[in-house]
């Protein structure tokens, strides 16, 4: 399932290469939310990962964006500890020139979406049904 989500880009990090075949960047959305007339904002940390880490190199520090990502978990055990992780991942970052995000906090909207779209890099299942 695809995502969406507009906020200004607070903050944008390097590249880490984790190890010969992972890399991944991270970056800080800031979205804010008008609420009963008070300001709610939120920080919401995302990553790219491989090839895709470049889509930030374009985007500024403030700009307003619109970022489409998919949400993974995955489950860590190490001894008798379990853990879990959630990532945000950002495939697609554009800016967002209509100001949309000033106009959802006004109202009090999240602003997320949770169409469906089918990424070209993504593979494809042909269902029967």
């Amino acid at each position: 399932m695809v995502y969406e989500i507009n906020g200004k880009l607070l903050e944008k990090f390097d590249t880490v290469q984790v190890n010969e075949r992972f890399k991944k960047r991270e970056f800080i959305l800031e979205k804010k939310e008008l609420i009963n007339g008070i300001e709610f904002s939120d920080l919401i940390k995302f990553q790219a990962t491989q090839d895709r880490c470049q889509i930030l190199d374009n985007i500024n520090v403030n700009d307003s964006i619109k970022i489409s990502f998919n949400i993974r978990g995955r489950k860590w055990e190490k001894e008798t500890e379990v853990y879990y992780f959630t990532t945000l991942e950002a495939f697609r970052i554009d800016k967002d020139f209509s100001n949309e995000e000033s106009s959802a906090s006004n109202d009090g909207g999240a602003n997320i979406s949770n169409d469906v779209s089918i990424d070209s890099n993504e593979p494809t299942e042909d269902l029967p049904f």
